[in-house]
């Protein structure tokens, strides 16, 4: 009796001693805005130009402060799940500082030029020097050598993750692994270059959309690979077997069964490679050589492309009217890379599985 007595005793003891010491919810924005003060104080003392300084100092200060602060109340036990808390929050905002003063900057500048004669016109006739001038050549150009190198590898790109997964056994597989992983991490002028010395100075091919869409279809070949791969290996396997069951053979149950099931992951796959060529320079500036005037035909001659072009408008020294021109074909870029991942976003989320009641 005494025994359960004491035990009933210590219980609530225990439980106020791990409830009951707790920091306000208003203490982490309090932290962080004594942080933020002492940090802009220190660099200020210390004659700190640089206002990133001031910022690095104060997330020191916010870790260091929040740490402190939890172990002094709420005990060490706490104040280690502070400490975890604080690094992830300095870390996320140490990543979203930098994408959200691109994204800011790039549109106050770009907003200036961005209209409907800017995206209509072409620099044809127009003094590189002077005003005027548009992205239209060079908007015409990334769409079709984008188009040309998704029609190329997203085919290849599926019909290889289907074989890794479905068929792929022994060493073959194993190579074609390999490689895949080699060609993820291929340098976009690796790309160029090898289209360059085989296609166009082996082969006799002039410079022309085409060529840099080959260069482009060798960097999203691996990325349609992996993303394609990674969502054939989600869907269940009792999906197989059932379709086996009902002796449906098994290249039908790849392509009534299995794709339709993953068509959600791999359309968002492709969508996701599709942006990560659409901003490639270094081969488009190898292989497509630029051009002034519109071109719509890929296979003949020199084609533009946005990245291209803001690369010749910014590369003019002292050219303010150039410099215009190259952060609105950077507005114009981001766009549409922004547009192609929330066009995936909204795929992935109208294809994910719906739980039932």
């Amino acid at each position: 009796m005494t025994t359960v007595t004491t035990t009933a005793a210590a219980t609530p003891q225990l439980s106020r001693r791990l409830t009951t010491a707790r920091l306000p919810k208003w203490a982490p924005p309090g932290v962080a805005v004594a942080a933020i003060g002492l940090g802009c104080a220190i660099g200020a003392g210390a004659g700190l130009a640089s206002h990133i300084q001031w910022g690095l100092i104060a997330a020191a200060l916010f870790v260091v402060l929040s740490y402190s602060l939890s172990a002094w109340v709420e005990g060490r036990r706490q104040a280690k799940d502070r400490l975890a808390t604080s690094v992830v929050w300095v870390a996320f905002i140490l990543a979203v500082i930098p994408l959200a003063s691109l994204t800011i900057y790039t549109v106050q500048q770009g907003a200036k030029v961005v209209d409907g004669n800017f995206l209509t016109h072409s620099m044809k006739n127009v003094i590189s020097s002077g005003p005027g001038g548009g992205i239209y050549h060079a908007l015409i150009g990334t769409l079709e050598q984008v188009a040309l190198a998704t029609a190329m590898a997203a085919p290849v790109g599926l019909l290889t993750a289907v074989y890794l997964v479905e068929y792929g056994r022994g060493r073959l597989a194993t190579w074609v692994t390999f490689f895949v992983d080699v060609m993820t991490g291929v340098p976009s002028i690796v790309a160029g270059l090898f289209i360059l010395s085989l296609w166009n100075l082996m082969l006799g091919f002039e410079y022309s959309g085409f060529s840099g869409s080959l260069a482009l279809a060798i960097l999203m070949m691996p990325v349609v690979v992996r993303s394609t791969e990674e969502m054939l290996k989600l869907v269940p396997n009792e999906l197989r077997e059932a379709s086996y069951a009902l002796g449906v053979p098994k290249w039908k149950t790849i392509l009534r069964v299995v794709l339709p099931t993953a068509i959600g992951g791999i359309t968002t796959g492709i969508m996701l490679a599709v942006a990560r060529i659409t901003g490639e320079t270094a081969p488009v500036m190898m292989l497509v050589f630029g051009a002034d005037a519109i071109n719509g035909d890929p296979f003949n001659g020199p084609q533009q492309s946005l990245p291209l072009y803001i690369w010749q408008q910014y590369s003019m020294v002292n050219n303010d009217f150039g410099y215009a021109r190259a952060w609105g074909a950077a507005l114009v870029l981001i766009a549409f890379v922004m547009g192609l991942n929330l066009i995936a976003r909204g795929v992935a989320r109208w294809r994910a599985p719906k739980g039932g009641r």
